[in-house]
């Protein structure tokens, strides 16, 4: 059976799969801890690359030089899968859910130019329920930014994407039902959901993945459509790395509410210029007594950080990263410091029973977020543990590790965001 959404009846959840475990698809048996972690790291930066290119901000770096490592890593880089199906019957694909993007995209047969992809194509001539959109539809218009425009006949709203490394994605706008996979195990049914169906997608995508759920704030995403039905509410709670459960968990409606002891909230801030981003306006960061300004990004209105569950590390400008790193090292008592087997990480430590780290707080506006171990240090193997901080001086972002164990709650007719500290094993 299927159930439409309806936040009066309770909302629904579903699971998120980290792209490194087990369960995915994504997941490579022959690398090492060490090296999963590291290409995380590097993803994190790949995906700065890929936000700058979207806010067009000026960097000394080119994202478009195809010797970059990192620019290699743009076009495919969330950190989370999610499991949908498109179309009537239901045709099952793997995506990534990325709030660092808009568009629900996947290739589509017949393909003129696509990617290698493993798992088979969608074809929308299998489909009863799909259907083109015209040119002068909302549809086509919710899709402005992702640079829609008409069929060379006039008859058809096509889009197309492109990403920093000259990756692209280009194809047919359609209305399609997508369905979600509960953790109730009923499947949530979304008819006339607006897709890009794409014929035509090249660049450095990995054939392990199928396509893209944009979760972000545009209008194309896929929480803006679902808009009143889940009354502009969505949240998640992700585990820690090292957790043996290997999924998180996405809530909409009013299975997202965020309430109860321990709740802290600050502004979330939007840019009408930019809606895709959740900014937020992150004021310091104390480690033990010492409170270290932050400035972060001008960028975002009055926010100066993005909050994304996509990009695993917290980025920071170099000054504050420098002055975090100092203060941290400095007030770690026991373990051994150490390098990084992968030579990505600055500040990493052996841990043992002796290692003692100072406790760490996020002064967001209104809201003082008390970060435990988990979300300071990342465990790249058995042996060794790594500041989850990254310099970067082209934009600032809040990271997956840092909001690892806390629920996050975005209220988005409010304009909030909540930071409740919960055991996400257990959720």
């Amino acid at each position: 059976m299927s159930a439409f959404v309806d936040a009066q009846s309770g909302g629904f959840s579903i699971n998120l799969v980290h792209r490194d475990s087990e369960g995915s698809p994504f997941y490579n048996p022959k690398e090492t801890p060490a090296r999963r972690v590291g290409n995380a790291g590097r993803r994190s930066i790949g995906r700065v690359h890929r936000f700058s290119h979207m806010l067009h901000l000026n960097s000394s770096r080119s994202i478009s030089d195809p010797s970059d490592p990192d620019a290699r890593l743009t076009a495919n880089n969330g950190e989370y899968l999610v499991n949908i199906s498109l179309g009537t019957p239901p045709f099952p694909i793997v995506a990534i859910a990325d709030t660092g993007s808009d568009i629900i995209w996947t290739q589509c047969k017949p393909c003129t130019d696509c990617y290698k992809q493993d798992a088979p194509l969608f074809d929308p001539k299998s489909s009863s329920s799909y259907r083109t959109v015209s040119c002068s539809s909302n549809a086509c218009n919710s899709l402005q930014s992702e640079g829609s425009s008409c069929s060379s006949d006039g008859s058809v709203c096509e889009y197309q994407v492109s990403y920093g490394d000259q990756s692209h994605t280009q194809g047919d706008v359609a209305a399609e039902t997508l369905t979600l996979e509960s953790k109730t195990g009923n499947p949530v049914a979304l008819p006339k959901t607006v897709i890009g169906c794409g014929h035509d997608n090249a660049g450095t995508f990995s054939p392990k993945g199928s396509g893209i759920v944009g979760l972000g704030g545009g209008p194309a995403s896929l929480v803006s459509q679902l808009g009143s039905s889940i009354g502009g509410k969505f949240s998640y709670c992700m585990v820690p790395y090292a957790a043996a459960k290997p999924t998180s968990t996405m809530n909409f409606g009013t299975n997202a509410v965020v309430s109860g002891n321990g709740v802290l909230s600050t502004p979330l801030i939007s840019d009408p210029s930019q809606p895709t981003f959740y900014f937020l306006q992150l004021e310091a960061v104390s480690v033990g007594s010492k409170k270290i300004a932050f400035q972060g990004s001008s960028i975002g209105g009055s926010g100066n950080i993005i909050i994304d569950s996509g990009t695993t590390l917290t980025l920071v400008p170099t000054d504050f990263f420098s002055q975090l790193s100092d203060a941290v090292e400095t007030q770690v008592t026991g373990g051994t410091k150490t390098s990084d087997p992968e030579g990505f990480f600055s500040l990493c430590y052996v841990p043992d029973s002796s290692l003692k780290l100072p406790p760490v707080t996020a002064h967001f506006k209104g809201a003082d977020v008390v970060l435990t171990s988990d979300n300071i240090f990342i465990q790249v193997n058995d042996k060794v543990v790594c500041l989850a901080f990254y310099a970067n001086d082209q934009l600032s972002i809040y990271g997956n590790v840092a909001q690892q164990n806390f629920l996050i709650g975005y209220d988005l007719p409010k304009q909030t965001l909540s930071f409740k500290p919960t055991d996400c094993t257990n959720t």
